[in-house]
């Protein structure tokens, strides 16, 4: 689970599950182009490609290969564990 939260710390990676969650199933190219556009995210390529590396690691972005592409998208599936460890309390005070 560490990888999880090492994956969500950086705010470039939360933008690109921002646009894979908007738009699943994205090449680098395309990642990169709407990180630029709609999030002002200036760096390179080879750069999103290593943040794109540490979401797959962390279970977080899946992907398939389908000639020379590679198509990226994303996995909830981690998230969920996150928040069945901790369910949300119930009324203002909660029970303890």
């Amino acid at each position: 689970m560490a990888d999880i939260y090492r994956a969500l710390a950086d705010p470039t990676r939360r933008a690109v599950l921002d646009e894979l969650h908007e738009r699943d199933r994205q090449t680098l190219f395309e990642l990169c182009g709407r990180l630029a556009v709609k999030h002002g995210v200036a760096s390179s390529r080879q750069a999103i490609s290593q943040h794109l590396g540490v979401l797959e690691e962390a279970g977080l972005v899946r992907v398939e290969r389908e000639g020379r592409y590679r198509f990226h998208s994303i996995d909830t599936a981690p998230l969920r564990a996150i928040t069945e460890r901790w369910p949300a309390r119930q009324g203002k005070d909660g029970p303890s």
